[in-house]
């Protein structure tokens, strides 16, 4: 049976093992990966590629990070509301993997939905979730997919290589409407507090100056 070409090219990018670090390898310019269909079917859906963002630093307060359990796995959370995902492996374990399988689901009032499913190329360390709903808990889990084992394929039917464990992580956008409500309050109060400033400068002027006058000084006595 002849192999899919997207297993050819995910088992391809594998080959350069990729350094313990959040970025790709300096050899992978490009991370294949497969936005699948709803459901349970596994097939379908269109191979893309796009380009690791590398150098990106998240910083508040227009970026919010949140980590795994295991610390291998981060979400950063942007304030346009798209979402950086991010993962790390050991040059050893990068060796043994042939994919990753990414899958994400939000918590509604009762249970959980699911959202995208993605595989991706073993060469990718990121990806990007372009727009998510504010306010919602999303939970995203990375597992990887081991190489098949190169041995007979009774043998290797027999007793698969388990896949490696996932790691999962979970945020929640801050609704940008409230953001936006909050700063505008506090543009408003301060402007406010420096009205009240002047105002009470000014009253207390006119007290000082206009409502008493200088009278009974000697200086401005008329001489006879």
């Amino acid at each position: 049976m002849r192999a899919p070409p997207l297993l050819l090219l995910l088992a391809a990018c594998a080959a350069a093992p990729t350094p313990p670090g959040w970025e790709p390898a300096a050899d992978a310019p490009w991370c294949p990966y497969k936005v699948l269909p709803e459901g349970p079917e596994a097939g379908g859906g269109r191979l893309c590629f796009r380009s690791p963002a590398r150098g990106f630093r998240c910083q508040a307060p227009g970026c919010a990070a949140h980590a795994s359990a295991g610390r291998s796995l981060r979400a950063s959370v942007l304030r346009n509301r798209s979402v950086l995902v991010q993962w790390r492996l050991a040059p050893a374990e990068a060796r043994r993997v042939r994919a990753f399988a990414l899958n994400c689901s939000w918590r509604g009032a009762y249970t959980r939905f699911p959202c995208e499913r993605v595989l991706l190329g073993a060469s990718c360390r990121d990806y990007l979730l372009p727009d998510v709903h504010d306010g919602v808990r999303y939970r995203l889990c990375l597992q990887p997919l081991p190489l098949p084992l190169r041995a007979e394929p009774a043998a290797a039917a027999a007793a698969p290589e388990p896949a490696g464990p996932a790691e999962c992580v979970e945020f929640a956008a801050e609704p940008a409407g409230m953001r936006e409500i909050v700063v505008a309050m506090t543009a408003v109060g301060g402007s406010i507090c420096v009205m009240l400033v002047v105002i009470c400068l000014l009253v207390a002027y006119i007290t000082e100056n206009l409502m008493h006058p200088a009278f009974g000084r000697p200086g401005l006595r008329r001489q006879p």
